[in-house]
């Protein structure tokens, strides 16, 4: 079987370009200002991934052209076309580094088609553009809150620089992942206009902790709060110490409540971390009494692993290292506690209920995507149909006479905040009935530039990932089913 590089990327636009070679990642955050919104967009660049050239001076240099555009319609309403230049090296084998850059972009409310072009300028090269839906909404009259721009470090300013936000220098962390070697997480963001809801002169509480992506559940260990004035703007810079924070899939989120508890705004940022070093503690999980509950009935302690084994596909990051560690050898009662508090945290009302709704599910996705290799819930179309529902189509092309077997899953809305998000699953061998997630614009999905040269790896070597344009076939429908799925 051909080895296919797959790479994770998450939401807003965390971009990767590998194309000939040239790594970058992007993110943005949009922010409220006296003359206007605005996007800022912080871009990194792996040294390693440039060509250098000598300059008269002696010393070596890489450049990156840069095309970026905001659209309306097919309509700019911004753009900025420029060069960015790597620092100065005296040796060009010795570029293990990364170079960013940050960009500001006055953009009026609204929805606008974001494009990023970028080559490297001293290859021949065809840049390829990478597009994203951008959202800015900033009301004159209602509380907002901004994007969160993680951060990298942040010190009082002395002057003010491009990086200056509120009286602090803000060095950008560019990416929405956290190996197990950075030990903090650093944030900024500004809310705006609580003084429309709130009178002068009282206090508002400002909130903000960390989530589990998959269930929302609020990690304790991981929150905060601060009373503030009401005024028209208040920046918001903090940090938590995430040594502990177990691998998983989260959300930063930021709340303004009033005096009476009751939501003002907020806004969600996803990241993810890996840190297979933490101790992982189960104590909260294993807190719930499954006496006289549905839980306690079970008595079949394979049954009960398999219960629990199955609930893999929605599972927090904590809750899938219990299934991979502690369910292996845990005694009935501890299982029992587990398998109830699991759904006593997702239904308090009817957790039972909640729980036979799911097995259901459960059984749907083993008589539709069970494999001779794998139950339902272990592949991939499975885990998803668990995750997030029955897609609003299903495209489906096994008789391709140059891609492999795939399908097409589309979402009008996936979970609170996504839209429009799409899965492309591809099998080598059908008489298996095991289709593989090869590419998604979901946030927190395997995402794999030049995914069709993958797909079509009956003709195409898919592991050369740096070749990402293809060429289209007789037959080939898969851009199409891509952009209007069936």
């Amino acid at each position: 079987m051909k080895k296919i590089t797959v790479l994770l990327f998450v939401f807003l636009l965390p971009f990767l370009s590998e194309a000939k070679n040239l790594w970058a990642f992007l993110t943005y955050a949009s922010f409220s200002s006296p003359q206007g919104p605005y996007v800022e967009t912080y871009l990194t660049v792996a040294g390693n991934t440039v060509k250098y050239l000598k300059k008269e001076n002696g010393k070596y240099q890489a450049s990156v052209n840069i095309l970026i555009t905001f659209k309306q319609k097919n309509v700019i309403k911004a753009f900025k076309k420029y060069e960015l230049n790597s620092p100065e090296i005296d040796d060009s084998s010795k570029n293990d580094y990364q170079f960013i850059d940050e960009q500001r972009f006055q953009v009026a409310n609204g929805t606008y088609d974001f494009e990023i072009q970028m080559s490297d300028k001293n290859k021949d090269v065809k840049p390829q553009p990478f597009t994203q839906v951008v959202t800015v909404d900033f009301p004159a009259d209602k509380p907002a809150v901004s994007g969160i721009e993680l951060l990298q470090s942040y010190t009082k300013s002395e002057t003010v620089k491009t990086i200056t936000k509120c009286g602090f220098d803000l060095v950008p962390y560019v990416y929405n992942f956290y190996p197990s070697v950075e030990k903090k997480l650093s944030f900024y963001c500004e809310l705006y206009n609580i003084d429309k809801v709130i009178p002068a002169g009282q206090k508002y509480v400002v909130s903000y902790y960390v989530e589990a992506f998959e269930n929302n559940i609020r990690l304790s260990d991981y929150a905060n709060i601060k009373k503030v004035d009401v005024k028209p703007l208040e920046p918001l810079i903090a940090e938590f110490n995430i040594a502990g924070l177990s691998t998983g899939n989260y959300n930063l989120v930021i709340e303004a409540r009033n005096q009476k508890n009751e939501l003002i705004v907020s806004r969600k940022s996803f990241f993810q971390r890996s840190n297979p070093g933490a101790a992982v503690v189960y104590t909260d999980f294993l807190a719930f009494n499954a006496k006289n509950t549905f839980a306690e009935n079970m008595v079949s302690i394979d049954t009960l692993r398999e219960y629990i084994s199955s609930t893999y596909p929605i599972s927090s990051g904590i809750e899938k290292s219990f299934i991979k560690g502690p369910l292996k050898t845990g005694d009935l009662k501890t299982l029992q506690q587990y398998f109830y508090g699991f759904w006593q945290r997702r239904n308090s009302q009817e957790p039972e209920k909640g729980w036979l709704a799911y097995k259901e599910q459960v059984h749907k996705a083993q008589i539709n995507f069970g494999s001779k290799i794998k139950k339902g819930y272990q592949t991939d179309r499975g885990r998803v149909y668990l995750q997030y529902g029955a897609p609003n189509t299903r495209t489906t092309q096994y008789n391709d006479p140059n891609n492999y077997p795939y399908e097409i899953w589309h979402y009008y809305k996936l979970g609170n905040n996504q839209s429009n998000k799409k899965f492309v699953f591809f099998t080598e061998d059908l008489a298996l009935g095991d289709f593989t997630l090869l590419h998604s614009d979901a946030i927190g999905e395997v995402n794999t530039p030049g995914w069709q040269r993958s797909l079509r790896g009956r003709v195409n070597d898919p592991g050369v990932l740096q070749e990402t344009e293809t060429v289209r076939s007789w037959g080939d429908f898969s851009d199409d089913y891509w952009k209007l799925p069936n």
